[in-house]
């Protein structure tokens, strides 16, 4: 009788411990904490970009519009940074 198990390559979706992706559980949890971590810090850093965008210069006008020119909105967002940054 002839052991069929050892011709069998590590990805073969018809084995157990292997997913259709062709990862193991264990790498599939390895994968999952990066991807899960990657995009925490990716929203985090969106979040602080809007939200220094918005204090620079809202994309939603207030009742008067956008009366100022780019460059008289730069000092209030500098100092609305400096209070967040302590």
């Amino acid at each position: 009788m002839v052991d069929t198990t050892a011709s069998r390559v590590v990805s073969d979706p018809t084995r157990r411990d292997v997913s259709v992706t062709g990862l193991t559980e264990g790498e599939a949890k390895e994968f999952h904490a990066i991807f899960t971590t990657s995009f925490i810090i990716f929203t985090a850093i969106a979040l602080v970009a809007h939200i220094l965008v918005w204090l620079w210069r809202p994309w939603l006008p207030g009742p008067e519009g956008y009366r100022n020119s780019m460059l008289d909105s730069i000092d209030p967002a500098l100092r609305a940074l400096t209070t967040l940054i302590g």
